[in-house]
């Protein structure tokens, strides 16, 4: 912004109204803005203290085999319908002798019952293996038909059809396993890895509550930095605030003062063109008045030729070939050239400049007159980091932090041999189960390879009765799946119970109470739990509270301690007082209640850190220079060219005119007549002269008509910017001397008030930076360098991993393990009755006799092609 806004000449009077009713509404307002909202910039971003010692928070992922595992759930649910066993738990952890084995075996009925059939599974598999095996010795299953019937074709497609929906059946629920087993071994690793990781973090996380209440403090750097970069650029922004909002107005009166003497010298330039113009066409059309009498005469002459064919339509036209406009009778401006000669004697150009450029300076005067306070306000700054000091000094959590620490250390160690214990059993299993599975897809491959071949030696096959390689290969193959599954069933069902009985009590006794939150209501109740457990005197927690009592009390939103020998989940519904949940963030700050030790709030208190800032801020004031816009000698020039007569000057004379052309007839309208008429003659004497006399036109437009056309639209752009401007003129002028000496006036009061108002606004802008960051201390200081929430979030890390990412996988790995199994039997049944189907059918002979006793008998054909 170092020149003013420039407005055109020619800018209709609406619109400059418009611009200094603008500046006037600007002028009266600028000492009434407010501040402007804090954006994004006026948001302190504090270090997370404890970021690099956070426990990141897991969520369970979808999966494509999200309806597998919520089938496997509700089969669970079936399987498992009793609810957490409170009381055998309560005995187990307290009396463990006193657990009978019924109060087991009736807990886990349903389990009971699916481990008798798969034990009944195990035991009937192999017996009818070894059956089949013995029947195949003899020859009578898997062996050959002894007839041809018409009902084969339909049973044999029947067996074919069935066998292959049960083998996609089974290659469906193996590729399920093995995705599940892939899964689940995926997730193990990281999932037992995340165990220690955790317990390492939270003894970090509390290790680190001193280092962090001293970083907390330390992060006043960020305000300080903040408010000191302020204040380095306060008095700039200080003078260009002024400077901006004071600019609407001088600009728009240097501008109006610009744009006064730009009339004043294009008014000049146009009165002089039309002038000289006028003069012009007054004398051009002198000139060309005989060229066209005598134009006239000869074209008249020669369309009143008998010999001229269909002529007397264009004899109107040619008559009429004569002078338009006549300028000599327009008024003269010759008056008010001569009194605006000479004009205009000031240089509106520099005065102009001069303003301008006292005006652009503001910033720089401000940031002159500003730098004292400044200093003063850095110093203040130095003490303030001072003070804040003393909130780390006095802060009290250290006896809080190692009773924790050690606990979970030693949780940390223990943990070690159980984990890798899990992680070598699982290599196992996945290794069993790969195996497995790899059969399952060996007897599948065998039931395809031997429908295939077998249905192919079947279409190459003449007689049913015919020996053909193929079928009996096919059928070979479907026997060889028919032992793998008798062979290996038996260790399928027994992996299948195994990872059930696991991977099912962990659902449902476990999984499904945690997620329900009965769990913590066991935990809760007093007396479930031996006195061994009680960590609340080992963490050094409150006389009235205990470990889960606390956890929970925090989690459900309360803030009163649960009655003695009452369970707190009866209780939270009463309790009026609400409190921040563990997972958003609330701290070991208000479970252990150490507001009673230590007033926080007390030294937190804005006004503590903020008077002496805001006390040398108030006192500060400083006056801007005065700016001079229009001079003497500028004034006298606007005002003689409003008296110069330019708005008397008749100009709708001027623009009558021009309305009428320079020549009555169109020239080239004419001459395309006449080249007309020259194609319709038959006298070619005719015919020459009117081609002449087209010529002759076209020439005298060229030459002469459009010269004086020329003319007439230079006078017409001259004429039109007078007669805009000159109605308007005396008002404008007016305006133009009444502006700039208002602006001059106000200029300097609006200033002060605008620096009032903007020292105010950073006042209000840096006490917002403290407010921040105090509030942010205490939030921090109470949730965060202490927090449970790496408690909560732990505890729902270790519920998605055990339950969601690593449960549901296994389950559904032993649930299609265990279809594929189960769908074994119909693939048996199915394939050795498919086997006698491939192999070639016995014939056998209708008549008595044979054919040693009847040499001349005929046999009856009883073998048809299939």
């Amino acid at each position: 912004l170092t020149e003013p806004c420039r407005l055109s000449p020619l800018l209709p009077e609406t619109m400059q109204a418009v611009g200094l009713l603008l500046a006037w509404a600007l002028l009266h307002r600028a000492g009434t803005q407010q501040c402007h909202p804090a954006g994004p910039a006026g948001v302190l971003r504090f270090t997370d203290t404890h970021a690099e010692i956070r426990v990141p928070a897991l969520h369970r992922v979808p999966s494509s085999l999200d309806p597998l595992y919520r089938l496997v759930r509700r089969c669970l649910d079936l399987i498992q319908q009793n609810p957490l066993p409170t009381e055998l738990l309560r005995a187990a952890l307290n009396d463990p002798g006193s657990v009978r084995t019924s109060q087991v075996v009736q807990y886990e009925l349903g389990y009971v019952v699916c481990a008798v059939v798969a034990l009944l599974f195990t035991v009937a598999m192999p017996v009818a293996g070894m059956c089949f095996c013995y029947c195949r010795s003899r020859r009578r299953c898997g062996g050959r038909l002894r007839a041809h019937r018409r009902s084969l074709g339909c049973r044999r497609h029947c067996l074919l059809t069935c066998l292959s929906l049960t083998s996609l059946i089974i290659l469906v629920s193996v590729v399920c396993a093995l995705v599940s087993s892939q899964r689940v071994k995926g997730q193990m690793e990281p999932g037992l890895g995340a165990v220690p990781t955790t317990l390492r973090t939270l003894r970090q996380h509390i290790s680190n509550v001193p280092q962090g209440v001293q970083m907390v403090v330390e992060q006043f750097e960020v305000p300080r930095q903040q408010i000191v970069s302020d204040l380095g650029g306060l008095s700039r922004s200080v003078g260009v605030s002024i400077h901006t909002q004071l600019k609407a107005m001088t600009y728009a009166a240097l501008a109006d003062l610009q744009d006064r003497a730009g009339d004043l010298q294009t008014s000049l330039h146009h009165l002089q063109i039309v002038e000289r113009t006028a003069l012009a066409l007054a004398s051009a059309q002198a000139e060309l008045e005989p060229a066209l009498r005598e134009r006239r005469r000869r074209v008249v002459e020669l369309l009143d030729d008998p010999r001229c064919t269909s002529c007397a339509s264009v004899l109107g036209r040619a008559q009429s070939l004569q002078l338009g406009a006549d300028y000599s009778k327009v008024p003269s401006v010759e008056k008010v050239l001569k009194a605006v000669e000479g004009l205009p004697r000031s240089d509106f150009a520099e005065m102009i400049r001069q303003g301008n450029g006292t005006f652009n300076s503001i910033p720089e005067l401000a940031v002159e007159r500003m730098a004292e306070v400044i200093q003063d306000l850095r110093d203040e700054m130095a003490q303030v980091t001072q003070k804040v000091q003393s909130i780390a000094d006095s802060f009290p959590l250290s006896d809080y932090t190692r009773p924790v620490r050690e606990a979970l250390a030693k949780a940390e160690d223990r943990s070690q041999p159980y984990l890798r214990e899990v992680q070598r059993f699982e290599h196992y299993r996945w290794i069993a189960g790969t195996v497995l599975c790899s059969i399952v897809l060996l007897i599948l491959a065998c039931n395809a390879a031997g429908m295939a071949l077998g249905a192919y030696g079947l279409s190459k096959r003449e007689d049913p009765s015919d020996y053909e390689c193929r079928g009996e290969a096919g059928a070979k193959l479907l026997l060889l799946g028919v032992g793998l599954a008798f062979l290996f069933s038996w260790l399928l069902i027994l992996l299948v119970f195994a990872t059930f009985l696991v991977g099912g009590n962990i659902q449902t006794l476990v999984c499904r109470n945690w997620v329900n939150q009965e769990i913590y209501k066991f935990i809760d109740t007093p007396g479930n739990l031996p006195p061994s457990m009680n960590l609340s005197q080992q963490l050094n927690l409150r006389r009235d509270s205990n470990l889960s009592a606390t956890y929970r009390w925090v989690l459900l939103g309360t803030t009163s301690a649960p009655r003695p020998g009452r369970s707190i989940w009866g209780d939270t519904a009463n309790l009026p007082f609400p409190s921040r949940e563990c997972k958003s963030g609330a701290g070991l700050w208000e479970v252990l209640q150490l507001d009673r030790s230590y007033d926080l709030d007390e030294h937190l208190k804005t006004p503590k850190y903020t008077a002496g800032f805001q006390k040398r801020l108030g006192e500060f004031s400083a006056r801007l220079g005065e700016v001079r816009l229009l001079r003497g000698e500028g004034r006298q020039d606007l005002e003689t060219f409003a008296r110069s007569g330019v708005d008397e000057v008749d100009y709708e004379r001027y623009q009558q005119e021009m309305k009428i052309p320079v020549v009555q007839t169109s020239l080239p309208g004419l001459a395309r007549n006449l080249e007309g008429l020259q194609k319709m003659q038959r006298n070619s004497t005719v015919a020459g002269r009117l081609a002449a006399e087209a010529r002759a036109l076209w020439q005298l437009q060229n030459s002469t008509v459009q010269s004086q056309e020329a003319l007439v639209a230079r006078l017409g752009e001259s004429v039109q910017f007078l007669s805009r401007l000159a109605p308007h003129l005396q008002e404008q002028v007016r305006t133009t001397l009444a502006t700039p000496a208002s602006v001059e006036a106000r200029l300097p009061v609006q200033a002060q008030q605008i620096l009032r108002q903007e020292l105010g606004c950073f006042s209000r802008k840096e006490l917002r930076y403290f407010t921040q960051y105090l509030s942010w201390v205490g939030q921090t200081l109470r949730e965060d360098v202490a927090s449970c929430q790496p408690l909560a979030t732990a505890l729902d890390n270790g519920r998605v991993i055990l339950c969601d990412r690593i449960s549901d996988p296994w389950n559904a790995f032993w649930f299609s393990l265990g279809c594929c199994t189960f769908f074994l039997i119909p693939s048996i049944i199915f394939a050795v009755r498919l086997t006698k189907h491939f192999r070639p059918i016995r014939n056998r002979l209708i008549s008595t006799g044979s054919e040693e006793t009847c040499p001349f008998h005929i046999p009856r054909v009883t073998a048809l092609k299939l």
